[in-house]
């Protein structure tokens, strides 16, 4: 199944540590058909975690091409990967772009679940760069539909 991501920022008042109010925007990411579908659904999710007023800042598409969970990983990294195919009329190595999102823990486990997703590949690959991101959460369908 294809998924379309939405990166939607929220803005709202946290409550820090020490009990001060700081206006923040936090990014989160959903899996919806439109840009008023990934409205309606970030509303919906973000909705019991923050107390008082919040706004959706902003929505964008993501460019994510796949996507690895790990339920013990608190982060999401970004990795980029790039496929290799020779040309086979021009002997030529193209490489052809490909962006991830990991769940994990820390950096060494983002890289251990990138290779765990790619193993069932054929096709060869190299990772170019991996990388934590701001996103908080992520909403993905099967979990709505629940």
């Amino acid at each position: 199944m294809m998924h379309t991501w939405f990166e939607c920022k929220i803005r709202y008042d946290k409550t820090l540590e020490n009990g001060m109010q700081k206006k923040v925007t936090e990014p989160y990411l959903v899996d919806a058909l439109s840009f008023t579908e990934a409205e309606a659904r970030i509303i919906k999710e973000i909705t019991p975690f923050i107390s008082g007023e919040f706004e959706v800042a902003n929505i964008k598409k993501a460019k994510i091409n796949e996507m690895f969970f790990d339920e013990n990983g608190d982060k999401w990294y970004k990795g980029k990967v790039y496929f290799i195919t020779i040309d086979e009329k021009s002997g030529v190595e193209k490489k052809s772009a490909s962006n991830m999102l990991i769940q994990a823990a820390d950096l060494d486990t983002a890289l251990k679940n990138l290779f765990k997703g790619m193993g069932g590949t054929l096709a060869d690959y190299e990772v170019a760069s991996l990388s934590e991101t701001p996103i908080m959460d992520v909403f993905p369908y099967e979990a709505a539909a629940e």
